[in-house]
């Protein structure tokens, strides 16, 4: 009504995120249910305890925080988590499709029902939510046919070669680590210095992403990098970092997540940023192009480790190839093995520095 301006302020409050993010607008619920906000700022805390327990990595926070950050953007921060429908889910669904691969897409679903999850299990729902056949995660079809089409997330042994005579020392131990034992870009970035052994040329360090152990011997290539890195590793400017291998020129690790507490205006909330620094990733893209290799959508430091599982297989064994890449094994016979001969570890590596220093 005309005569009524306060109603009008407060229809657009109530409608506003909708109508900012193009949706149909929806009543808000009956005024009394926890919002996005409170279930976000509940459940990751809740992750962030985990954290400190040494029972969740930091990478897997970040991923939740993000997707609770997309939860913000999209339903508004003000949404009451007991109004959403299976509309509203299937609406986030299509959403997160337009920039998101069915992998991607997959993984963010889990986690959005994850957060929900969490508010029926921590009592702040009555009732779990119904997210309908709607939110569901790409079929194993679909996610094969845009692999398919992607192409390969290889590199070619020439251009490992190619850029390894342009690295310097850090860089070339890495990129010898990932196609030696298959370390990723976290593993490399945790390492200890303990967990190395120059003299007997061996590696025992469980995997960063799932604390599966691990142990593969080195190359003679290898040896030789990580000496030459050692000498030439800058001192930590923190002292939780004084035990880690590779440290970076400005005294940090290669890969860190970085928590920043942006200052609040007068009468509002403070906010908070959550961002990982990957070194390694960016060395490594300044690399191929300096190397002239071609940077190809999908190929990227990580690759290291689809090369060595790919070239390990090779070796027809399996069991050791699964070892040193640190993946879970739940068969049966997992459970009776005790451990795995170091001659078939070292078989394992040595066909794949048989394929890459091949004359």
């Amino acid at each position: 009504p005309v005569g009524d301006p306060d109603a009008a302020l407060a229809l657009w409050l109530e409608q506003k995120d909708d109508l900012l993010a193009g949706r149909e607008p929806r009543p808000k619920g009956p005024g009394t249910g926890p919002t996005i906000r409170t279930l976000a700022n509940a459940f990751l805390g809740h992750k962030r305890k985990l954290i400190d327990a040494g029972e969740l990595s930091v990478r897997s926070f970040e991923d939740y925080h993000r997707v609770c950050a997309g939860l913000f953007d999209y339903f508004g921060r003000d949404r009451q988590i007991d109004a959403l429908t299976q509309s509203d889910f299937a609406e986030l669904r299509a959403h997160l499709s337009k920039t998101l691969g069915p992998v991607s897409l997959g993984n963010t679903i889990q986690r959005v029902r994850s957060v929900f999850k969490y508010a029926f299990d921590s009592e702040m729902i009555a009732a779990p939510i119904r997210f309908g056949p709607g939110f569901k995660r790409p079929s194993k079809k679909t996610i094969r046919l845009h692999k398919a089409a992607k192409g390969k997330k290889m590199f070619a042994r020439e251009e490992i070669l190619s850029v390894l005579d342009v690295a310097g020392p850090q860089l070339k131990a890495m990129i010898l680590l990932g196609v030696n034992g298959g370390l990723g870009n976290a593993d490399l970035a945790n390492m200890p210095l303990s967990a190395v052994d120059l003299e007997s040329g061996w590696v025992n360090f469980p995997r960063v992403k799932t604390g599966i152990d691990r142990r593969f011997p080195l190359w003679p290539e290898t040896i030789e990098a990580l000496r030459a890195a050692l000498a030439k590793r800058p001192t930590p400017k923190d002292e939780a970092d004084a035990g880690i291998f590779f440290i970076t020129k400005y005294g940090a690790r290669w890969c860190r997540t970085i928590f920043e507490q942006r200052p609040a205006a007068e009468g509002e909330e403070p906010t908070f940023r959550n961002y990982m620094e990957n070194a390694i990733g960016k060395e490594f893209v300044k690399l191929l192009k300096e190397a002239g290799v071609e940077k190809k959508e999908g190929r990227s430091f990580y690759t290291l480790r689809h090369v060595f599982e790919t070239i390990a297989g090779g070796s027809k064994d399996q069991i050791a190839v699964d070892y040193v890449m640190g993946h879970a094994d739940d068969s049966m016979a997992a459970n009776y093995r005790e451990e795995i001969d170091d001659a078939r570890l070292s078989a394992v590596v040595e066909h794949v520095r048989k394929w890459l220093f091949a004359k």
